[in-house]
């Protein structure tokens, strides 16, 4: 035995028929490197820890990686531990876990849970973007004070974002919290420092949106969509983003529902179509109403799965119709108008019509909140509302307007 050194240590082999052999230092005791039959040679340290009887031995690294010198500072520093009592290999396993990164957490959170791809993009956008400081830095370096001065930051731009990125936040660090702990069970953070907010009183006050078209403009925005409609007076990219338009109109549905529906859950001849995985995670048949079936039937020759594909790639499905928006906006007289805005005229003119407000709730794919929409209404197929989404419908395309 003698003290290892560079030469000592590439000296090393394996003796014949044995699967790994040690070389154990003379100077610090415990302190070895270890050589396989493939010759591939490592740093340990082996001891035994005080108090519990237990023998450990702690791989360092490889050599190469770490000198001689290198590894036995680590050695030392490793059987001291274990001569006051501590497991080294817990240590390394709480170091491990208390290492995750912010950007790790996220990608478990999304591998774990069943999300919209929208909800996907949106939780990336607001890590890798509103919190990029943090991205790549440990979760548990995320502390109160930190969570206190980023939102004060960010409300000063943006209150709702600001609210919504650390609404994200917690349910990430609550994630992390359960599924990130030590040996002794001992969770990543000990408390989720997004509580601070709550603790402050300091989430920003966000007022209920309520955006729609105007009852007055409903009929010239129609008429609007009908001269952009028309055939001959449009191109392809054109009548897409038409299209999904006067479906969101019609139908009350989210952007997403309309983006990504596919032909192979239309039903044309009986007129509905299929939701499998909605924002509420309830999978529901909807009805359409004959406009919105001929509005369909119309669009069979895209080439596509999509009912409303992207342009120029068919494998694609669209993804904004801002320059239809537009349009509208200046015929609608309002501020802005946005795919969520005709969700909401939908569901005023839905209320408009006399329609019962759990069946407005049912058609627009909201949990609904009466006894009676949350235990006795079928909610799954919802056919049988097939009058109620046409009389929408009959509404919005009819001559009605009002100066």
């Amino acid at each position: 035995m003698a003290k290892l050194t560079k030469k000592s240590v590439e000296a090393f082999r394996c003796p014949e028929g044995k699967q790994q052999a040690f070389l154990w230092d003379s100077e610090l005791r415990g302190f070895a490197v270890r050589v396989t039959k493939a010759g591939a040679k490592s740093y340990i340290a082996e001891g035994r820890i005080k108090g519990s009887g237990k023998s450990r031995r702690f791989t360092i690294g490889a050599h190469g990686k770490w000198t001689c010198d290198e590894a036995r500072k680590e050695a030392r520093e490793r059987l001291r531990e274990m001569d006051q009592g501590v497991d080294p290999q817990e240590t390394k396993q709480r170091e491990k876990i208390l290492g995750v990164t912010l950007r790790e957490v996220m990608q478990g959170y999304i591998q774990d849970h069943d999300l919209r791809p929208s909800t996907k993009a949106d939780i990336e956008k607001h890590v890798t973007r509103n919190l990029t400081a943090w991205a790549d830095k440990p979760v548990a370096s995320i502390t109160r004070h930190k969570v206190a001065e980023r939102f004060r930051e960010m409300s000063e731009r943006g209150p709702g974002q600001a609210n919504l990125a650390f609404r994200y936040l917690r349910a990430l660090l609550n994630y992390a919290r359960e599924r990130y702990r030590t040996s002794t069970d001992e969770p990543i953070l000990p408390e989720n420092p997004v509580a601070v907010l709550s603790g402050m009183k300091v989430w920003n006050k966000e007022k209920a949106r309520e955006d729609h078209i105007p009852n007055q403009k409903l009929g010239a925005v129609w008429e609007t969509l009908l001269a952009l409609g028309d055939p001959n007076m449009r191109n392809t990219n054109d009548r897409t983003t038409t299209d999904i338009v006067i479906f969101l109109l019609l139908t009350g549905a989210r952007w997403s529902e309309a983006a990504e529906l596919t032909w192979d859950r239309v039903n044309l001849d009986e007129g509905w179509w299929h939701l499998p995985n909605p924002k509420n995670h309830n999978a529901v048949t909807l009805p359409l109403s004959t406009v919105a079936c001929d509005l369909l039937a119309a669009r069979r020759d895209t080439g596509s799965d999509f009912v409303f594909p992207a342009r120029g790639n068919r494998k694609r499905h669209v993804t904004d119709a801002r320059g239809i928006l537009t349009k509208l906006k200046a015929i609608a007289e309002v501020e802005r108008l946005t795919p969520h805005d005709l969700r909401r005229t939908f569901t005023r003119t839905a209320r408009q019509c006399g329609i019962e407000f759990v069946n407005v709730e049912l058609l627009t794919n909201h949990v609904p909140k009466s006894i009676v929409g949350k235990h006795y209404a079928e909610r799954s197929d919802l056919r049988y509302l097939k009058p109620q989404v046409q009389q929408v419908a009959d509404w919005i395309t009819s001559d009605y307007k009002t100066s």
